[in-house]
């Protein structure tokens, strides 16, 4: 498990035939993602809902599904994603490179990009909790940065962002998207 990047345990509960409470799985995330242009970056999906309220049954594993960044209409994701330090890489990317980029999410909609902003700023129509677990890493906007360390917690709400880390060493954040409506 430490050998493989991304490799997260994912514990599941559930209930047997007669309704009481069971572990259906124990075992590494099947969902591990990296990205053709984000050197460093593996993104694991733990767990999605695809409706509010949640069914609680022994339903499928929803994260078979291909990748999307955005959680499912009325639903949610949860997830970690370890940032790799930005390096040489990261400075010449172009509008193209970051629709590549969030085209291996499942969307090239979400970008952004603009010259001379950050090549991964993009837009979701979602609130996103954000959860530093390792390391540091600046959240950007368009109108100023923060840096987050270990243990910051962020609410991200559909505003344009970027995650940028420059701490030459990785960054590891837990993600729970949940579907949002734009009410600007």
């Amino acid at each position: 498990m430490e050998n493989q990047k991304g490799a997260i345990r994912r514990i599941i509960t559930g209930h047997d035939a007669e309704g009481q409470s069971i572990f259906t799985e124990d075992g590494i995330a099947p969902s591990i993602h990296d990205n053709p242009k984000r050197v460093g970056y593996y993104l694991t999906d733990l767990w999605h809902t695809d409706e509010t309220p949640a069914k609680i049954n022994n339903n499928p594993d929803t994260t078979s599904r291909p990748l999307q960044l955005i959680p499912p209409k009325n639903g949610t994701v949860v997830r970690v994603v370890e940032f790799g330090p930005e390096g040489e890489w990261s400075q010449n990317l172009s509008a193209s490179d970051a629709q590549i980029a969030f085209g291996a999410l499942g969307t090239e909609k979400a970008s952004t990009f603009k010259k001379g902003g950050h090549p991964f700023m993009h837009r979701t129509e979602s609130v996103d909790y954000a959860l530093v677990l390792e390391g540091e890493i600046y959240i950007v906007l368009e109108k100023g940065e923060k840096l987050m360390k270990q243990g910051d917690f962020l609410v991200e709400r559909g505003t344009n962002h970027a995650w940028s880390n420059r701490s030459g060493k990785p960054c590891k954040m837990l993600f729970v998207l949940i579907d949002g409506k734009f009410d600007l």
